[in-house]
Formats: structure tokens, C-alpha cells, sequence
């Protein structure tokens, strides 16, 4: 996994695309280590909010590939494609019933994040406002990300 990792920051933004986007769906992948990878990689000439603008992207884009699966709403398909039991959508399902489109900004968090975008898509949460919360906590966690790792040594 680490050299699939190493070689998709080798390629950059589009590598970085890439591994946001696979870690935003029930894939294991970690687009923090490609991000980290770029950020170091350049000699002190990281082009740090152009990384974080593709990372935001794909990561959001992801997020919201869980959240058109679960708008399809075969929880068959969700579990046996997914992964995620239907146990967990049924629960998640009850916690964000009236909050879905919230509690989307949350899909950063690992873990539950997929399920989260699964529930919003399932409980037919409105798009724009969903994409809206799940861009925002996406950016968040990219800028956090960037200040605990790279501001904070320089």
C-alpha cells in the first residue's frame, strides 16, 4: 500500500486527486500520506492552498459517490458493494434522521464518515446543501491538517 501511496504523489496533483477521492469512499486509503508526501516534496515550494483545493475536491467528490449510493437506496447493494452493515445504516439512519444535512459535514471523520454520507443520500438529504456542509468540513480538515503537519515547522 505505501508504494501505491508513494507513486500517486508522484504524479502531483492528479495523484493527490486520486487518493482524496479513494479515501473518501469505503476504500482503506489515506490521502493524508500523498498530501504530506507533496508537501514535503517540494523544497519549501509546496503550493499549499492549491494542494488543499484538490484535496478538498476529491475528497468531497467521494464523499459524495457514498452519498449517491445511498440515494439509490438498496441497502443490498450497499451492504454487499460497500461493506457497511446494514445494522449501521439502520442505526446512523435513526441518529440523523431530522439532521442528515449536518451532520454531512462530519464525513471527514474516519470510520463513520462513509456511513454518514450513505445515511444523507438514503434519507434523500438535499444535494446542495449536503454538498455545501460536506465541502466545508473536507476544507477544514485539509487546513487542520496543513497547520498540525506543515505550518506548524516552518
Amino acid at each position: 500500500m505505501e508504494d501505491v501511496l508513494l507513486w500517486l504523489a508522484a504524479y502531483g496533483y492528479i495523484g493527490l486527486f486520486i487518493a482524496s477521492f479513494l479515501a473518501a469512499t469505503v476504500l482503506p486509503f489515506s490521502s493524508e500520506v500523498v498530501f504530506t508526501a507533496l508537501l514535503y516534496g517540494t523544497n519549501g515550494h509546496a503550493n499549499v492552498w492549491g494542494y488543499i483545493a484538490v484535496g478538498t475536491l476529491g475528497n468531497a467528490l467521494g464523499a459524495l459517490t457514498c452519498y449517491a449510493l445511498g440515494r439509490m437506496g438498496k441497502l443490498a447493494w450497499i451492504e454487499r458493494y460497500l461493506h457497511i452493515k446494514q445494522s449501521d445504516i439502520e442505526k446512523w439512519n435513526k441518529r440523523l434522521q431530522k439532521g442528515a444535512v449536518w451532520a454531512s459535514f462530519f464525513t471527514f471523520l474516519p470510520g463513520i464518515g462513509d456511513v454518514i454520507a450513505v445515511c444523507a443520500g438514503y434519507l434523500r438529504s438535499p444535494l446542495w446543501l449536503t454538498t455545501i456542509c460536506i465541502t466545508l468540513g473536507k476544507f477544514l480538515r485539509y487546513v487542520v491538517w496543513v497547520y498540525l503537519t506543515y505550518w506548524a515547522f516552518q
